[in-house]
């Protein structure tokens, strides 16, 4: 297990992670007039231009590092965890809302951490189910809440069921890049988090390289000068907070936390997200949004705690209430 100093420290970076990953939430609700598509070339064009810029002055050094094998995973992952996640994401909000996108950001914990549970030396799945039965009872409140507020009729139903696989494959996406990602992480002891990050960058933007065409040459929709501006202005930022900064704080915790912590440090995400969405909406949140705050929370901590024990420790406290 790892000691309690490495499991805050770890926290501490999932938890700026999500800070700087909440604002994904926000780039499709500021530019509804763009497709998933436009959005996802754009973000990760910048960042492959931005971590090539980067990763220049250590190339020397990381180049005997990385090999055909690590490019190729490296290309995999990409794929996984940036192009096709953040697509399915952006079209899960244009197509079935916020709802939708809370309620895929809010599983990717329950998720992650019961495919690290199968991990060498994790804490026992039982040992879990207070914290995962908290942060599903989180999200189940969060997409009561936005599922039953009014909507506009501009989405019909058809549309919502469609965001709704979109959401699906988000979550299948991410779940399986978190697993395989931390395995390489813990393969890779040489090369840093920051640098991972750098050559996830370098590889998510060859990736959009093929995007680009479909992307911006064969569309239809024609976009005012100040409405390319701001796409360009809101893709930069997230480009550079969510995917340069916020991986590279990600994949520090992914080498200081198990997986079966990692996946709920996803929660912080979740948080950080609803709260720039109230502060994008002007209000305050709901009765039923604060109920899912405070559980997500406890579910965190709870999960801190069983981690602080030794695993034998924390399956024979979950097996105890069973005996009485």
């Amino acid at each position: 297990m790892k000691t309690d100093r490495t499991i805050l420290a770890g926290i501490g970076c999932g938890m700026l992670a999500g800070a700087f990953w909440g604002v994904v939430f926000l780039g499709p609700r500021m530019l509804q007039a763009f497709s998933p598509l436009q959005l996802a070339a754009s973000r990760y064009l910048l960042y492959g231009l931005i971590s090539v810029a980067l990763i220049l002055p250590r190339w020397r050094v990381l180049k005997s590092r990385v090999g055909r094998a690590e490019w190729s995973a490296l290309l995999r992952l990409s794929l996984l965890g940036n192009i096709v996640y953040y697509v399915f994401l952006a079209s899960a909000v244009h197509l079935a809302d916020v709802a939708a996108t809370s309620l895929v950001i809010g599983l990717l914990p329950m998720a992650v951490t019961l495919v690290g549970s199968r991990e060498r030396g994790a804490v026992p799945v039982r040992a879990l189910i207070l914290p995962l039965a908290l942060g599903a009872t989180g999200v189940l409140l969060i997409g009561v809440d936005l599922m039953g507020r009014p909507g506009d009729g501009a989405i019909s139903v058809p549309e919502r069921l469609l965001g709704l696989a979109c959401a699906g494959g988000a979550l299948a996406s991410w779940t399986i890049y978190a697993v395989l990602n931390s395995r390489w992480l813990a393969r890779l002891p040489a090369v840093s988090s920051h640098d991972w990050s750098l050559l996830t960058g370098v590889a998510t933007g060859a990736l959009a390289l093929l995007l680009a065409a479909p992307a911006f040459l064969w569309t239809a929709t024609a976009h005012a000068r100040g409405d390319w501006a701001l796409f360009w202005g809101v893709s930069a930022g997230v480009a550079i907070g969510a995917s340069v900064v916020g991986n590279a704080f990600w994949n520090r915790a992914s080498r200081l936390l198990p997986l079966t912590l990692m996946g709920q440090m996803i929660l912080f995400e979740t948080l950080f997200a609803l709260l720039y969405g109230f502060l994008w909406d002007g209000r305050w949140p709901t009765g039923l949004e604060t109920l899912a705050i405070i559980a997500l929370v406890a579910s965190v901590v709870l999960c801190v705690r069983r981690h602080h024990r030794r695993p034998e420790d924390a399956a024979s406290e979950a097996v105890a209430p069973e005996a009485t």
